[in-house]
């Protein structure tokens, strides 16, 4: 009974020791009814009207003890030998009962985990952040409708109700802790999905407008309400507190979300993985390792303890081990990285990389982030220096690729593993070694009974020994022996020692010094029990760009639909061959992905390699232009054409866009280098421009410029003057929005005279815009207006709209900034009417707020005011934070200059708090002004 775990928040699902349990749809009903029931006895004469319609077989009561004997016998474990399934009392008034402990039922975990996060909620403070672990928890078990499989019968109605109440209940409660502690965006994303399903739920909308108005989207918080109001209404149904709600919002009241020290402990980042659940031993290294990294604070540099050993030994294990053991003596937090220093690829992780997510964990605004990795470190290093934090750094290559990553204060820690000594780091900043060696004898049998059991390790000793023997005590290996021990219930350890015995060969990349580590036999031995298409799958995997991949990335680089992928990849993830870190998250362990590539060359054509990676590059490309196109709907994209055999992810919605581009950030910005390796000159280009819209809307300054640098040597490569000059005029634009004006003035220039040779005057008339938005930032209005000019007679010639609305608006904000009012207005205003026809909202947005610029200067403020909240609605939107700022500075000044003070300082205190969190160049000003009134 120890091994049964049933989950009925969904289709009905019975597993035992993690293996499915196979039941018919007569036992799958029968066994719903006595879960329903929750431990109560179920008359026989009830089941029986369950299991059968009316008018019911006089051998009906024979069939029934016929299922029941079935059902006990799926549900029988060698703990449990009389099963799961009791009867109750005899005769007429004989009944069933299901025995089985709460926490096996993923119904009653749900119910216990939701109470007691309801009640830690309730009690506040410290208990808040429990509490949003709990509930969240909770709700993440359920799979769908509940007893999905009979819901529409009778005897289920009212338990789906029952559950589907508690379900909403968790939700709210779930949103409001998020919301106690700070984390507005997760809500958001929650309560944005819940509404959609919920609509008429007044408790979900009311939070969700409060989310929304804690971020300062106050007209979004608004709609929520009114349309809620008006929904309810149609029904015939009040909503006082919607309505009041309603109001406040408007009126700017709402008071603040609660907050307490549980939302001011959540600043610290946790990136450390998942405590590993097999890990066994090291007891004396641990102690050891402990003693070094909280030896006591002083003037001298932060503690760094360097674990080494060899490959598969468990390095990685133990650092995760050791890091949640430290983690109270820690506070700060806990910075993790995977520096992938072996990577058979020879993608080690740049310093510089590495310190833009550790940047980022930390708080720092992407708009912020510095270009050159010293002033990285610096930044880095100030942010921990008077901080007592954790800094796990595994998988290093040698010491410089460490060093960068040091803190400089004392009250910080730095754990780095590597298969290699880094003498480096003992020598000059004076690093502790620890070695890492084999498990003993007795921990490597420790490991094996953790996943078989002390009893079947105990039939088998002499098995058990050659096991261990053959594993070279290597953590990874016995773990692979017993996963495949786990799955073959009915093979005898003998059979596996033998296979083991007869296995020849060693991962030579990977030898590291380490005797008689067979680890390519283990391996070996997982990949040749897979089907041939799940083998190959594994073999193309090695060509996946950056560290992780998703479920259609994988069926593009083996050229199947993802139907057919997912059973592939779940054979796969079964044999421990891949890792789901995240639900429809894949990632190999480096010993892994090295052996995947050595496959490939050995057994794939270089043609089918090739193939391959032109499927996976295909994926990225079509997928990212798929998600430009939901961010900016007039955006010119035309890619190559779609191969076969290639699957793209198609986001539904401009969040969907934009949740797709951050997951897979790391991937894109790889994808681009291994086309370029790869030859792919076209695809390198079209790939660079699809990200374009992303970084510039989340302020990606760095990678924007990053990829349109590749995509320039492509270009060039391949002596394409058209996508030269594009990747001239798109570095450009990243080196404007960077700030490195000279830098973009260079390409802008390359770019027109390519564009004139070419012939292309759309381009030509791109070009001279963007130079005039530089030449703007450097004060030079006039030579601004010459090539806004140029560009608007250059896109009259071919008669494009969008283009002459755009130069309109750069033409009439030049003379407003000239004094020449009347000709602002004009320009300006053609620039909206142009603008609404062409259907370029977010363009039409920029005309606004120039027009509403030029009536503040004409004293028209009423005007003005109307221009600029017509702007906002805009690029709200759009998710555009970065104009957000802008035209809330422009509105400000607009309403003090109409006597309304109170209204300029609240405006510019919504800009602020918008602009700290982009990191916006005008927030100074914005200071500077609240300061004055």
């Amino acid at each position: 009974m120890a091994e049964l775990r049933v989950a009925a928040l969904g289709p009905l699902r019975v597993e035992r020791a993690g293996e499915p349990v196979p039941l018919g749809p007569r036992l799958s009903v029968l066994l719903s009814v006595l879960l329903i029931e929750a431990g109560n006895a179920v008359p026989a004469d009830r089941l029986v009207d369950v299991l059968w319609d009316p008018p019911v077989s006089p051998g009906a009561a024979a069939t029934l003890r016929s299922h029941l004997s079935n059902l006990r016998r799926a549900l029988r474990s060698a703990g449990d030998p009389d099963g799961v399934v009791r009867t109750v009392g005899a005769g007429v008034r004989v009944g069933y009962r299901l025995d089985l402990p709460d926490e096996h039922v993923d119904v009653r975990r749900f119910e216990r985990g939701y109470a007691t996060g309801r009640s830690l909620l309730a009690a506040g403070g410290r208990d808040v952040e429990e509490a949003a672990r709990l509930i969240g928890a909770a709700l993440a078990l359920w799979r769908g409708p509940a007893y999905a499989d009979v819901a529409d019968r009778p005897f289920a109605r009212a338990e789906t109700a029952r559950l589907y109440s508690l379900r909403r209940a968790a939700r709210r409660s779930h949103a409001e802790a998020l919301l106690v502690l700070g984390r507005q965006e997760e809500a958001l994303a929650d309560l944005d999905a819940a509404v959609v399903e919920e609509p008429y739920d007044e408790g979900l909308r009311r939070l969700l407008a409060l989310a929304l108005y804690a971020e300062r989207r106050v007209d979004e918080a608004a709609e929520v309400c009114r349309s809620g109001v008006a929904l309810l209404r149609e029904r015939g149904l009040e909503a006082p507190e919607l309505e009041d709600l309603h109001l406040s919002v408007l009126r700017r009241s709402v008071p603040a979300l609660p907050s307490g020290p549980a939302a001011a402990a959540l600043a610290s980042p946790a990136l450390l993985p998942p405590d590993p659940p097999w890990f066994v031993g090291r007891r004396a290294e641990l102690a050891e390792a402990r003693r070094l990294l909280l030896r006591g604070a002083g003037p001298a540099p932060a503690p760094i303890l360097v674990v080494t050993g060899p490959a598969a030994v468990g390095k990685t294990s133990f650092a995760i081990r050791l890091g949640h053991d430290l983690a109270a003596e820690f506070p700060d937090g806990q910075l993790h990285v995977d520096l992938r220093g072996f990577d058979p690829a020879g993608a080690a992780v740049a310093a510089s990389e590495v310190l833009r997510e550790f940047l980022d964990a930390l708080g720092v605004a992407p708009q912020r982030l510095p270009d050159s990795l010293g002033a990285r470190v610096g930044l880095y290093r100030g942010l921990l220096a008077d901080r007592r934090m954790l800094v796990v750094l595994d998988n290093a290559l040698d010491a410089e690729q460490v060093r960068p990553l040091l803190p400089g204060g004392a009250g910080c820690g730095v754990l780095v593993t590597s298969r290699r000594q880094l003498s480096g780091l003992l020598i000059a900043d004076g690093a502790q070694p620890l070695l890492l060696d084999l498990l003993s004898v007795a921990e490597s049998t420790e490991l094996l009974a953790r996943r078989l059991g002390s009893e079947r390790l105990a039939a088998e000793p002499g098995a058990v020994g050659d096991i261990v023997d053959r594993c070279a005590r290597l953590p990874l290996a016995l773990a692979i022996v017993a996963a495949r021990a786990v799955t073959r219930p009915g093979f005898s350890l003998e059979v596996l020692a033998t296979e083991l015995r007869e296995s020849r060969g060693s991962l030579d990349a990977f030898d590291g010094g380490d005797a008689g580590a067979d680890v390519r036999a283990v391996l070996s031995w997982s990949y040749d029990l897979l089907s041939e298409s799940a083998a190959r799958l594994f073999r193309q995997l090695g060509h996946a760009p950056g560290a992780g991949f998703g479920m259609a990335a994988a069926a593009s680089l083996a050229g199947l639909p993802v139907r057919e992928a997912r059973p592939l990849l779940a054979e796969l993830t079964n044999a421990h061959l891949v890792t789901e870190h995240r639900p429809g998250r894949f990632t190999f362990h480096d010993l892994l992905r090295a052996y995947s590539v050595e496959l490939a060359s050995a057994l794939d054509s270089l043609d089918g390699r090739q193939a391959a990676v032109r499927r996976v590059v295909g994926h990225y490309l079509h997928s990212a232009y798929v998600a430009c196109r939901r961010l900016d709907e007039n955006r010119e994209v035309a890619p190559s054409d779609l191969e076969e055999g290639v699957t793209p992810v198609e986001p539904a919605d401009r969040q969907g866009a934009l949740v797709w581009f951050g997951v897979e950030h790391s991937a894109l910005v790889a994808t681009v280098e291994r086309a370029f390796d790869a030859g792919l000159d076209v695809a390198t280009g079209e790939l660079a421009s699809a990200l374009e819209t992303y970084f510039d809307y989340r302020g990606h300054w760095c990678d924007w410029v990053g990829t349109q640098q590749v995509a320039l040597c492509a270009a060039v490569r391949s002596a394409d003057r058209p996508r030269q000059a594009q990747a001239h005029r798109r570095l450009g634009n990243a080196y404007t929005q960077a700030g490195r004006l000279d830098d973009a003035r260079i390409h802008y220039r390359r770019a027109s005279a390519l564009y004139r040779e070419l012939g292309d005057r759309v381009s030509e008339a791109h070009t001279h815009r963007g130079h005039g938005w530089v030449l703007i930032q450097q004060g030079r209005v006039r030579e601004s207006l010459r090539h806004n000019r140029r560009a608007l007679a250059l896109y009259r010639e071919v008669d494009h709209r969008a283009g002459q609305a755009m130069a309109l608006n750069n033409i009439g904000w030049l003379y407003g900034q000239l004094g020449d009012h009347e000709a602002a207005l004009l320009h300006c205003q053609r620039a909206v009417d142009l603008n609404r026809e062409v259907g370029d909202r977010h363009a039409e947005a920029g005309a606004w707020d120039s027009l509403g610029c030029v009536h503040h200067e004409l004293g028209r403020y009423d005007l003005a005011a109307d221009c600029f909240d017509r702007a906002l609605a805009l690029v709200r939107g759009f998710g555009d934070r970065y104009n957000e700022v802008d035209i809330l500075g422009h509105l400000g000044r607009t309403r003090q200059a109409a006597g309304d003070p109170g209204a300029a300082i609240d405006t510019w205190q919504r800009a602020l708090a918008l602009g700290q969190k982009t990191d916006h160049p005008a927030v100074p000003q914005l200071q500077a002004w609240l300061k004055e009134l």
